[in-house]
């Protein structure tokens, strides 16, 4: 009996695992509070980044907001003057064609340089531009 309690258990040899084994069932349950813990994250990182979102989009409406209130006058002024400039260059077409017209009348030669024709101006002058 001695000799029984003396004597070293054999090592019987680990099987492999195969599918459907306790081995499967831990790394499954390993994956699964894997992903519990990165749904966790998840939860948290949206539940705290929320409030900074809507404060983002507080900001960027606010800015667009004084955006729109700085950039009408200007606007405004931009189209009054491409509109001045429009009417210009309109009168100066029209007699230009009256001018055309009444030379091909007379004999086909073209008309001289009109004196006081001046150059459109797309910039208003210093004293054209109304008080900021």
């Amino acid at each position: 009996m001695t000799e029984e309690m003396n004597r070293a258990p054999e090592e019987a040899p680990t099987p492999e695992p195969s599918p459907g084994t306790a081995s499967d069932e831990a790394q499954s349950a390993q994956s699964r509070e894997w992903l519990a813990q990165l749904q966790h994250m998840i939860d948290r990182v949206t539940a705290e980044a929320g409030p900074v979102a809507r404060d983002v989009a507080a900001k960027a409406a606010e800015l667009a907001a004084v955006a729109g209130e700085k950039a009408g006058p200007l606007a405004k002024r931009a189209a009054e003057v491409t509109g001045d400039v429009g009417i210009r260059v309109a009168e100066r077409s029209r007699r230009f064609a009256d001018d055309m017209r009444h030379r091909a009348a007379e004999g086909g030669a073209p008309p001289p340089p009109a004196a006081d024709a001046a150059p459109v101006q797309a910039n208003p002058t210093p004293e054209e531009e109304p008080p900021a």
